[in-house]
């Protein structure tokens, strides 16, 4: 499937005003205002300033702190333009913070055909959305168990091919867990790279999908939550676009 690669991320870092310490509020709403030209209200910008008010009021920081965690790795913000929706998600210090999506219609050609709309964004599509905002996160075995599910979900049968996304996904997790460095472990982006041209079916995306995916996902995941960007999260997604380009979900 042929699509648009992410946009290099919007970084920044307490050097960026010509090395005065930046708080990070500071620095996500710079950031923020870069990408969407303004702050995003209700965002994660909004929230930490807010905290920020909060916590020098009460004394426990200083006007210019920065975390050292924060100030060695900063902000950043990529943008992925995928069928259907453009993924914009934030990270502070390579954690997730926050995720907007927004439905792109005109790239789509939406046809209300005897077999449904067409137009909607499909599991594998949204496989591949979670490759771009989650591609550098190494593979463990709740990716792997969501993924398996997908697979299970688009093509509607519960065999493993050989060499498929699963399959694949199983192996970088159980490699992964006999590597010590992260820098050698199989990331995401790399087992969901074409993940629609690679699924033998796919399918429109349905809640039915994304709950049974969530559970696969959070049933194998050490701390039993959703990936914030990852597999669960991009097909939950997908399917709340779904809903809106249907008319609404029950």
């Amino acid at each position: 499937m042929s699509q648009e690669q992410p946009q290099r991320p919007e970084e920044l870092r307490p050097d960026d005003r010509g090395g005065q310490p930046i708080k990070m509020p500071a620095m996500m709403q710079t950031a923020e205002a870069r990408v969407f030209g303004q702050t995003q209200k209700g965002g994660p910008a909004a929230a930490m300033q807010a905290a920020a008010t909060r916590n020098e009021r009460a004394g426990f920081v200083g006007h210019g702190d920065v975390t050292d965690i924060a100030g060695d790795q900063g902000i950043a913000i990529t943008e992925a333009e995928l069928p259907g929706m453009r993924m914009v998600t934030e990270f502070v210090a390579g954690q997730v913070v926050g995720q907007f999506v927004e439905p792109t219609p005109a790239e789509r050609n939406v046809n209300i055909t005897a077999a449904g709309i067409q137009g909607s964004i499909t599991i594998g599509e949204a496989l591949e959305a979670a490759g771009h905002t989650r591609g550098g996160k190494a593979v463990d075995q709740s990716d792997a168990s969501a993924i398996q599910a997908a697979e299970v979900r688009a093509t509607g049968t519960s065999v493993v091919a050989p060499g498929g996304l699963a399959s694949t996904a199983q192996s970088a997790a159980a490699h992964n867990e006999t590597v010590d460095g992260d820098e050698d472990k199989i990331k995401l982006g790399e087992v969901l790279k074409d993940a629609t041209s690679r699924l033998p079916v796919d399918k429109v995306a349905t809640r039915e999908d994304a709950e049974g995916i969530a559970s696969a996902e959070v049933r194998n995941d050490p701390e039993q939550v959703i990936e914030p960007g990852g597999v669960a999260a991009s097909v939950a997604v997908a399917v709340r676009l779904n809903e809106g380009l249907w008319g609404g979900g029950s």
